[in-house]
């Protein structure tokens, strides 16, 4: 059978290749890549706030120990970034959509979810993605709470998309109706980024 050199690599590092989306590669390490610079905080994140807002019947805002305090789940899944690296097996901690979801009780014409982030970054997902397994608002990766470039204190983490639906320095999620076809489109997609960024169709740009 065929196998690319980067399917290749993936099977002699013990992985199944089928692991690997069209046009990936394998790697160890988490490069880092983001807009803008990485956000400073206040000693003991003083000020800094989580919102929910939008289609919801009670929108809610935690300051960071309440956020700390929800329940918390760890996951290990694949993820896959839109410049090409994949990294298998990462292990995120955090807080599961279900406990907010429970908290605010989005509206049933609630279809759309925004990602809004430090700087002004947004990026938009179905919100049914916010449900998924292995969906986290993330405060630790591989055991360790999240590095700052990592998007420290709270990233966001959905899974089965491109990595840049995984927005870091999360600060609020906005619930929306659906206005028009698709959802409002956040950063990337307004540079021309694919809309639904599935890693197995090679979802990269919208053109």
């Amino acid at each position: 059978m065929f196998r690319s050199r980067a399917e290749r690599k993936v099977e002699e590092a013990g992985y199944d290749p089928a692991r690997l989306p069209p046009g990936q590669y394998l790697t160890e390490k988490w490069p880092v890549l983001h807009a803008g610079d990485v956000p400073s905080y206040a000693r003991g994140l003083a000020g800094w706030d989580f919102r929910v807002y939008g289609e919801v019947e009670r929108p809610l805002t935690l300051t960071w120990d309440e956020l700390d305090e929800l329940p918390k789940e760890t996951v290990v899944q694949d993820i896959h970034c839109v410049t090409r690296w994949s990294r298998f097996d990462a292990e995120f901690t955090g807080v599961p959509w279900s406990a907010v979801r429970e908290r605010v009780t989005p509206l049933p014409a609630a279809h759309f979810a925004i990602a809004h982030a430090e700087a002004g970054f947004t990026t938009n997902v179905p919100a049914s993605a916010l449900g998924l397994e292995g969906a986290l608002l993330v405060t630790h990766a591989d055991g360790e709470p999240l590095a700052p470039e990592h998007g420290w204190p709270l990233r966001l983490v959905v899974p089965g998309r491109y990595f840049w639906k995984s927005a870091k320095w999360l600060r609020a999620i906005e619930l929306r109706i659906e206005l028009r076809a698709t959802d409002a489109p956040g950063f990337w997609e307004r540079y021309g980024y694919h809309n639904d960024a599935d890693p197995w169709n090679e979802e990269r740009y919208a053109f």
